[in-house]
């Protein structure tokens, strides 16, 4: 498994995780919506953590600036 994400991205994707967990914490959303979040922040946290997204694989994608040859 190849890097695929630049440092940019990870910072973005826990940031928005973050908010994520936040809405749910706090009672803004509730019900299915709060479930999807949940998993999608989990997806966001993992995915920054190994520094590979699977959709970047699919679409082509690479943020990563030490993968990348001159």
């Amino acid at each position: 498994m190849k890097t695929n994400m630049g440092g940019t991205d990870k910072v973005v994707r826990v940031i928005i995780a973050l908010m994520f967990i936040a809405l749910y914490a706090t009672g803004t959303v509730s019900g299915t919506l709060a479930y999807v979040l949940l998993v999608l922040a989990g997806v966001f946290i993992l995915t920054s953590v190994l520094s590979f997204c699977p959709l970047y694989t699919i679409f082509g994608l690479n943020t990563c600036t030490t993968a990348k040859k001159p």
